[in-house]
Order: structure tokens, then sequence, then C-alpha cells
């Protein structure tokens, strides 16, 4: 009987050494909880022929489920699928319908086969193969006692792809739905696990559901849990019992970003922004263009580093800057009204700070910030003084920012 029920296996070359990391198993974690199942167990080795093999050996063993990325490819000489071979005790063949496979792939996008690229065709016997919409390589499955496996590519565009027309199909055949773990996860901003803990009504929540805490700094990501018949419609009278306690808060839910969420609401809102950026250089920018769509409201933005950027950009006068400084409320609110000036959009936001780990003093230390909206209201500015190192100051910096954009398109949307 095997010990648990679905297990990853993830292979790549120096991927103990500390020159490359395992980031396939976090993208089959990823898909695998999104769709409600839970691996047991995951292990990475290098690209080795002899680690490959003593990994699925155990594998096969242990697991009714495993799924292995990486080592196909034909700069991998066929590592897994000669491990696999070996560790399922069948002969190693050119497959031709992989070899049909690849063949098809060159033609379809203009390249010489190679005769390296055949390399990918070398399979176990028994492989029933599985279609690469993404790539040239195709991915294969094999049975061993009660242990089924899938070999997928190291590509995440194709092992995402993979998974969801070959693995998922399979998955949803062999576990019935009352054993899916059915879950959502709130999004919040402002709060900490704390606080949060204080504020849900444990004793509300319908039976069944647990809750757990994660973080996606500065976010808290509060993840509600439920197995069996009627999970839906227990998660959702839990999700609504704590938005009302905790809704203020929300930045997003599930599969949104706080920033794609952000953006929505502006767009809804029919609001233009410009932003002017400092101490987060075009972090907050950035993090609102990642997906399509960012034209509907952003008219333009700007890393506005130097005084000299201030001044001329966005008509900061020179005796402020000389007066109050560049990290300074009276500059934060000249950079927000001179930016919407320029631009006349509906919002300009202005961010300005000492990130560090140099630049602080006593009056000023490191993690000083200023944010600065003007909109049709006037112009608003606050001081904020955030902890961390760099990295850590210039996120929480854009994400504040996000909530106030956030708020302010709620209550333009409310009006």
């Amino acid at each position: 009987m095997p010990s648990f029920d679905i297990a990853i296996l993830a292979t790549a070359e120096d991927l103990l050494s500390g020159d490359s990391t395992d980031s396939n198993s976090s993208v089959v974690v990823d898909l695998l909880t999104r769709h409600g199942y839970r691996p047991r167990c995951s292990l990475a080795v290098s690209d080795n022929e002899k680690e490959i093999f003593a990994a699925l050996n155990y594998l096969a063993q242990q697991a009714r489920l495993v799924i292995i990325s990486g080592g196909l490819g034909n700069s991998s000489n066929a590592l897994t699928a000669r491990a696999a071979a070996r560790a399922l005790g069948l002969p190693l063949v050119i497959h031709e319908e992989a070899l049909e496979m690849v063949r098809a792939w060159c033609h379809t996008h203009h390249q010489t086969l190679d005769p390296a690229n055949e390399r990918v065709a070398l399979l176990p016997q028994s492989a029933q193969l599985l279609a690469n919409s993404q790539g040239m390589t195709p991915g294969f499955t094999l049975t061993h006692n009660q242990c089924r496996m899938f070999f997928l590519p190291s590509a995440p565009a194709e092992l995402r792809s993979m998974f969801e027309q070959s693995v998922l199909p399979h998955l949803h055949h062999d576990y019935p739905e009352e054993q899916r773990l059915h879950r959502r996860t709130l999004k919040l901003f402002g709060l900490t696990d704390v606080r949060i803990r204080t504020m849900i009504p444990t004793g509300r929540l319908p039976e069944g559901v647990s809750i757990n805490y994660s973080y996606d700094f500065p976010l808290v990501l509060v993840n509600l849990k439920a197995h069996g018949e009627e999970a839906e419609e227990r998660l959702d009278k839990a999700e609504a019992l704590l938005l009302q306690v905790l809704g203020d808060h929300l930045m997003a839910c599930d599969g949104q970003t706080a920033e794609g969420n952000v953006a929505q609401l502006l767009t809804h809102a029919g609001l233009t922004l410009s932003l002017a950026e400092s101490c987060t250089g075009g972090l907050l920018s950035s993090m609102l263009t990642r997906l399509p769509g960012a034209s509907a409201f952003l008219n333009r933005a700007g890393v506005t580093y130097a005084d000299a950027a201030k001044q001329h950009w966005l008509k900061v006068p020179q005796a402020l800057l000389l007066q109050h400084g560049a990290v300074s409320e009276p500059c934060a609110r000249a950079m927000a009204s001179g930016l919407r000036h320029e631009s006349g959009t509906d919002l300009a936001l202005a961010i300005t700070g000492i990130a560090g780990p140099d630049g602080g003093t006593t009056d000023k230390p490191v993690g000083t910030v200023y944010l600065a909206l003007a909109s049709d209201t006037g112009v608003h500015a606050q001081r904020y003084l955030f902890s961390g190192d760099r990295t850590r100051v210039q996120r929480m910096s854009a994400f504040m920012a996000l909530e106030w954009l956030r708020r302010f398109a709620l209550q333009r949307i409310a009006d």
C-alpha cells in the first residue's frame, strides 16, 4: 500500500549545488493546490541518472501518483527516460510516434530537424505519449504496480500546459470530488496575523472549515479550507463571515493580485493616473503594468530620483527642496500637484523617501517615506516609517500606494 497519494520529483542541472533553484516544484504545487489536490512528498535531484533512478525507484514504491519534471530535452541526453527505464525494468527504444511529434513541431516552426533532437524520442518501451502544445519535447506516462508516473518537461509554460491537458483529467478521474480540498484565500493589508486572529469569530465558522495563515509580504494571507460535500457552500458562508470583519483590509482574493485588483477598480471608476516615484524606483509602475489593460487608466509614470528631475519634470521649486529636502511632506505634495498639473490626470501619486541602507538621519531615519495623492479634492500627504531592508521598504511603500488608490477608487465608485 502506498505511503502517500501524490508526490513530486524535480530534476535539473546543479540543482543541489546552489547554482540553480527548484522552481518547478513550486509550479507543480501551485497547480495541484489550485485544483484542490495536496502533494504529500517532494524530492529534488540533480540531472544525474543514478540520482534520478534512486528517486524514481523509491517513489514508485511509496506513492500512487508522481509528477516528474525535467531531464527530457535533447540537452539532457534523455537522462530521465533512461532512469525511468532502469527503475521500471523496461527497455529503452525509439518511440516512432514521439519522433513524429518532434518532426511535426520542427516543420510547423520552420526548423531543421537536428539529429540531436531525435533523442527526445528515446523512451521506455511501454510509455504512453503526452502531447506538448508549447514545445518540441513530448512527455510520457508510465504505470508501475500501483503508481502512475507523469514525466513532463521543465520549461514552465510547457509544464503548466501539459499538467492542465494530461495530468489534471487523470486526477479528476481517480480522486472523487469529496476527497478534494477546496480553498479560498483572502489577501489582507494593514493588519498583523495576531490582530486578524482576534478579529475572526472562530466559533461562528461553519463546521469543517479550517483556517491557516501564510505571508506574501506585506500581505497576510488568510486561507480557508474544507473537504467533502457542500465544501463550496461552507466556504461561501465562511468567506462572507470573515469579510464582515476584515473586508475593509481586503486587497485581493484567491488568484487575484493586489495590483490587478487596483487596476480593475481604477478602470471601473473611470479614473486616470500618473505616477512620480523616487525611492521605489519604478516598482509601483512595474506592478500596475504587469497585466494587460493598464493603458485604460495609466497615463504616465516617471522615476524622479534626482532633485533635478523633481524640478524639471514636476516643477518642484528649488527653494522648497533647499528648505525642506526631497524627503519631506512639502516635497511630496509639490511632486503630486506638479505632476497632476502637467499630466492632466484625475489622480497623481508621488512617493519619496529613504529606502536605505544609507542616507538616514536622526530626523529622517531609513524607512522614512512620504506619499502624496493629488485629485480634484486637493492634495493628501502622509509620512510613514517602514522597517526592514531596502527591498522591504520599497515594497511596503508601493503597497501603501496601492492601498491609497484602492480606497480612493472604491469611494469614487460608491459616490
